[in-house]
């Protein structure tokens, strides 16, 4: 029986048929024993609308399975997961990268112009290479950018392959408990714009709630300031591994310039790269910031101190006996202020030159006896004069706590209040003679 060539017959010679995915590492998971159920034909591609191969599979334990949304022809025209649609070598959606690469590309979205733009990038595709590289505009763009490699996910993100929120538990009529395969958390509030995003969109690069995000993250990132003095040529860099050598550092940073010296710090984990000109010094600041990782690190770029400046930060701290000049501290509000210096600051104990005795070579002070100190008065008189109401000349001391705990005791001398500290104003608690233990009972 004759057989004619339909036009069925010819579109089912374009359909795709693979044997892997093209999917990226958060896709995947981090089983390296997954198992994916394939079914060729399956379903049509989200994009093009043509039938494709699509595989299944779970990318860890409690998480949700996945399965393939675009075509593989459609991946490797935007050169995007077939998945999540996010881009192979940046992990962004594809609104970022094309902004940030300056892409333009206008893929056709008719069914009769995408259906003959993607039959010619087939046949591209299969008379170009080896497929590992992406087709279309974006493969011939594909360069270094700043913004991407400061935006871009370096490690997988699993926790896009969680579950979906258990609507069931939300209204609080779920029965299945820990055997439930969807989440039970809280859902987002409705007018997020992440809850809404649309795969075409997302593949388009138009209207994007995840790529606004990004870019309003990406206009607020910090940047590296050269400093006001010009003479600063120094770079400090941080976050150095235990293994570094002063060899790495020179080798990342000598083809911006000239370098000068290298001193590395191992017990800070710190290094400073000092050029012989600014120009090289802002060269590798700009192109390092954020962006150099060295031993699995990313390593911290700044600007070091200028050393004029240190040295005359470093006198100023001095203490007063150190050498160095002394700081002005502002004063204290509610403190008194600074006690007048005595005439005499050797004589400690306010002594008269006539009051004053030499005691013999080898004799203590306890083994005088009391009339043998010139103006000294015996224990004898200093009791009469207690019981008098103190020497002549000077009045009784005035009645008070102090004076009536003295009186009431009856003892010795030693509880006697000096006149001067009873007229003196007192500014603190020490100087108060009433103090508790300041007086003998």
């Amino acid at each position: 029986m004759a057989m004619s060539k339909t036009t069925n017959t010819y579109n089912r010679q374009n359909w795709e048929d693979s044997e892997f995915p093209i999917l990226c590492q958060t896709c995947l998971g981090d089983n390296p024993y997954v198992r994916m159920i394939k079914e060729r034909y399956g379903k049509e591609c989200k994009i093009c609308t043509r039938p494709f191969t699509i595989f299944r599979w779970c990318p860890g334990a409690r998480m949700r399975f996945k399965k393939t949304e675009i075509c593989q022809t459609c991946s490797k025209l935007k050169n995007v997961c077939q998945t999540c649609l996010l881009d192979l070598e940046y992990g962004l959606p594809t609104q970022v990268r094309d902004a940030a690469l300056k892409i333009q590309d206008k893929i056709p979205e008719s069914d009769v112009n995408k259906e003959f733009y993607i039959q010619n990038i087939e046949s591209q595709l299969k008379a170009g290479g080896d497929n590992t590289v992406a087709a279309g505009t974006v493969g011939k763009s594909l360069a270094a950018s700043d913004m991407l490699a400061k935006l871009a996910r370096t490690a997988p993100y699993y926790k896009r392959n969680l579950p979906h929120i258990c609507s069931f538990w939300v209204k609080g009529e779920c029965k299945r408990g820990e055997e439930c395969p969807y989440r039970h958390d809280k859902p987002v509030e409705p007018d997020d714009p992440l809850s809404e995003q649309n795969i075409r969109d997302r593949y388009y690069g138009r209207n994007d709630p995840v790529a606004d995000k990004l870019m309003k993250r990406a206009a607020s990132i910090p940047t590296l300031d050269p400093p006001e003095d010009k003479t600063i040529t120094t770079l400090y860099v941080g976050n150095l591994g235990e293994h570094i050598t002063e060899v790495d550092i020179r080798d990342n940073f000598y083809h911006y310039g000239e370098i000068r010296s290298v001193s590395l710090v191992p017990r800070q984990q710190c290094a400073f790269v000092q050029y012989t000109k600014r120009a090289a010094a802002e060269l590798a600041a700009e192109k390092t910031f954020n962006k150099l990782v060295l031993g699995g690190k990313k390593l911290t770029i700044k600007w070091a101190h200028s050393q004029a400046k240190s040295t005359a930060y470093a006198q100023n701290s001095a203490p007063r006996g150190g050498g160095g000049s002394s700081r002005i501290f502002d004063p204290v509000p509610g403190l008194p202020g600074q006690l007048p210096m005595p005439p005499n600051p050797t004589d400690y104990f306010n002594l008269q030159a006539s009051e004053m005795a030499v005691l013999p070579p080898g004799m203590k002070i306890h083994q005088l006896p009391p009339g043998l100190i010139p103006g000294a008065p015996s224990y004898a008189s200093m009791y009469q004069q207690q019981q008098a109401g103190g020497p002549s000349g000077i009045p009784p001391p005035a009645a008070g706590p102090s004076t009536s705990s003295v009186g009431n005791s009856g003892g010795s001398g030693h509880g006697m209040v000096p006149p001067a500290m009873q007229q003196q104003q007192l500014h603190y608690p020490s100087q108060d003679p009433a103090r508790l233990g300041a007086l003998k009972k």
